[in-house]
């Protein structure tokens, strides 16, 4: 059909719907009507309805993923018949889903919010991340061929019928292709079927043996009998945006790794933590340093702001450690700070936390600014314990979500007393609005609480296990070899992880021998594992740093050189070692060499770059400091190696340091410590050097193919005090960086 010529021209079946009507009174049974016919049982069940704003739009969407809905990007620009263009990110108005619910009025399926949109520019489909995954609905396969002229295709939407403005259920139709195009078809209903306002975005589907297969999305339509639509208008005619040749992009945009986004517009930020920094005149109070991508400046959290807890006091060190986590569930990120050197009521170091929550005009301009941790305040465990002296709360942190989408937070206590015993050290575990506290002597976990052992000094979670060490535990009579003990994210009837196992390096199955110093589990990383017989990443793969190592090189003991074990974490709550790691002799296949004082392990971190695909080599990377590698004569300059965290150590491992053209500018000079603050993102990794050469500090990101053995040089991107609109000041810029 020739739309142009038409007096009437089609609309987007989502413009300018008034759900607000959905409030008046409708009939007890939806009619059945030129419009469509209502769907019964659960056929359709991926479908969703989409509310954006209060009322002020509906249209429908297809779930494609456990986590994402396809539909119109016509639903949420701002005039659809002018402009498809939808920036991507939070959605401008709280918009909700409800998924798999083909009767609004029963509970069957799921209600979501959405909070991320990821549009296509060519065409009207937009991808719509979900809060948190559906697990009770099973997503629709995409088609992997274009429609043809003469098919018949199947819509459902929950738009007006022909007697109702806002029914209640689900309601589907046939159209007929007349002819395909390279991004849309065009329709005509049959039997008197249209799309309405409302229908927009909804799954347009083949029907095959296998099984549904969504091959379009309503998007225009002459709404012919529509409710509300002049009775002169009986065209069922319309246009859908077809889906069938973005397999490749839906596959990469739902698999890709989250990115740290504090004002939820799509573009990827970066916080810098200086905890040695000047605030106000105050020596070492400390602060952390937003860039917001997109160049959309750079702002500064530091406790003299009234929004953030506390105020700015000598040797604070606020950001002495952070991490990321969409707490609220808003779709932007919020930042997490440690403060664990915090004085409070008269405590020295006794340590607090801080959620910082992220806004679209940034970190604490929304109108819920920060969730505020520390003991004696607050509620559950945390409430009920006492902020005392050394306790050090927030030294280490791990945050992220479940499987099931809850979000969680683990705040590492090490200096805290356990009864009598001083310094034994604990953890909380934050979730759902209350904590538990987790320590050697709880129910199920292995060991026993120690003088000194410092658990919670290392965390590492992602959304099936938790990690925790003790570096500073005895095994048998050797003091400081260091111990973990390692929980499944699936709560106890008390709502606390599951203790599964202990690690240490007395068990015949961990390399190496637990020796006085080893500090086993100093620096730990944690990513999801996909294996080859699992359906989804229900493994983890756990990296365990021991800086303190000693090492037989050549007939030669080389103390405190240090190595790195990984493990398989297996959703059936066993380990298996995959590797041990180490610069080893100078002559076999990993770079470097083992040396006295190295501290290899002294920082580590790992990647899963396809966290939704089988693991492999490429995908699941690790790399791993020695902060006190001599470069030559040049002591402590600081290394980096990285390797594949699957087959052997030496097939894929490259060695970086300042310099040498993987990115990290200057000559290795003395004491920069090179390796102490690592952090990946799903593209690149980002080096911290905090002492030098740069004046204030610096961070370096470095492109994967940058750290990858064989991969190409590409350009780095640098974060430096005096440069890109960040303050020519600082003492340990690059501290941590996330």
């Amino acid at each position: 059909m020739k739309h142009s010529t038409h007096s009437r021209r089609m609309r987007f079946g989502a413009a300018a719907t008034a759900l607000a009507a959905a409030s008046i009174a409708l009939g007890t049974a939806p009619a059945s009507a030129v419009t469509g016919d209502p769907v019964a049982g659960t056929t359709y069940s991926y479908s969703a309805q989409v509310v954006v704003g209060d009322h002020d739009r509906g249209c429908s969407a297809a779930l494609v993923d456990p986590e994402w809905l396809l539909t119109a990007a016509s639903c949420f620009a701002d005039d659809p018949a002018a402009s498809l263009a939808v920036p991507a990110g939070k959605p401008k108005l709280h918009t909700t889903a409800t998924i798999g619910r083909t009767d609004l009025s029963g509970t069957a399926g799921a209600v979501r919010d959405v909070v991320q949109l990821v549009p296509r520019t060519d065409r009207d489909v937009v991808l719509a991340r979900l809060n948190r995954p559906v697990t009770n609905v099973a997503p629709v396969a995409l088609a992997g061929s274009a429609p043809s002229a003469g098919e018949k295709l199947q819509f459902a939407g929950y738009g007006r019928t022909k007697t109702e403005w806002a029914p209640l259920a689900l309601h589907s139709g046939t159209l007929s292709v007349d002819a395909a195009a390279a991004t849309t078809a065009a329709v005509t209903g049959q039997d008197g079927a249209a799309a309405c306002m409302g229908d927009t975005g909804g799954p347009v589907v083949r029907t095959t043996g296998a099984g549904p297969e969504l091959a379009a999305l309503t998007s225009q339509s002459y709404q012919g009998g529509c409710f509300g639509i002049d009775p002169a208008e009986t065209r069922t005619g319309g246009v859908v945006a077809r889906v069938d040749d973005l397999g490749s992009w839906v596959t990469s945009t739902v698999g890709a790794s989250r990115i740290t986004d504090f004002n939820c517009d799509g573009t990827e930020d970066v916080a810098v933590a200086d905890p040695k920094a000047t605030v106000g005149g105050v020596t070492g109070a400390g602060l952390v340093r937003i860039v917001y991508g997109g160049g959309k400046g750079t702002d500064e959290i530091n406790q003299d702001l009234d929004w953030v807890p506390g105020a700015g006091e000598k040797d604070d060190w606020f950001g002495e450690a952070i991490a990321t986590v969409d707490y609220n569930e808003d779709g932007c990120t919020d930042l997490v700070v440690g403060t664990p050197s915090e004085d409070l009521g008269g405590a020295a170091d006794a340590g607090m936390v801080d959620i910082l929550y992220g806004a679209p005009a940034g970190l604490g301009t929304g109108t819920v600014k920060n969730a505020h941790f520390e003991q004696g305040s607050g509620t559950g465990s945390i409430k009920a314990g006492t902020s005392e002296a050394g306790d050090r709360m927030g030294q280490a942190l791990a945050a992220g979500t479940t499987a099931a989408g809850d979000p969680y937070l683990v705040i590492g206590v090490p200096g805290e007393s356990v009864g009598t015993v001083a310094g034994a050290g604990d953890v909380y575990y934050v979730h759902d609005g209350t904590s538990v506290a987790i320590d050697q002597d709880t129910p199920g976990v292995p060991g026993g609480v120690e003088a000194g052992d410092a658990f919670g000094s290392a965390i590492a979670a992602d959304a099936n296990h938790i990690a925790v060490s003790a570096p500073h535990d005895a095994i048998g009579t050797d003091v400081d070899a260091g111990n973990l003990q390692v929980f499944d994210q699936k709560l106890t009837s008390d709502g606390f992880p599951t203790p599964l196992f202990g690690l240490d390096q007395d068990d015949d199955a961990v390399s190496g021998a637990s020796e006085p110093g080893d500090l086993f589990g100093a620096s730990l990383a944690m990513v999801p594992y996909r294996t080859s017989s699992e359906a989804a990443a229900t493994d983890s793969v756990l990296v365990a740093g021991s800086p303190g190592e000693d090492l037989t090189i050549d007939g030669v003991n080389k103390a405190d050189a240090g190595m790195v074990n990984t493990f398989d974490l297996t959703a059936a709550g066993s380990f298996t070692q995959l590797n041990w790691y180490s610069q080893g002799p100078g002559d076999d296949d990993v770079s470097g060499t083992s040396e006295a004082g190295d501290h290899f392990g002294q920082n580590v971190a790992a990647v899963n770059t396809a966290p939704r695909e089988v693991g492999t080599a490429d995908t699941l990377k690790m790399a791993v400091g020695s902060p006190d590698e001599a470069i030559g004569t040049t002591v402590s300059a600081g290394a980096i190696s990285t390797f594949s965290l699957l087959g052997t150590p030496g097939a894929h491992d490259k060695w970086i340091e300042s310099g040498d053209g993987d990115g990290i500018p200057g000559a290795s000079a003395a004491k920069q410590y090179l390796g102490v603050s690592l952090h990946y993102t799903g593209t690149a990794l980002q080096v911290g050097m905090p002492y030098g050469p740069s004046t204030y500090g610096a961070v370096y990101s470095l492109p994967m193919s940058n750290v990858t053995a064989g991969g190409a040089t590409a350009a780095v991107t640098a974060y430096e005090p005096g440069k890109g609109g960040l303050p020519a000041a600082g003492e340990r810029f690059g501290y941590v960086v996330r």
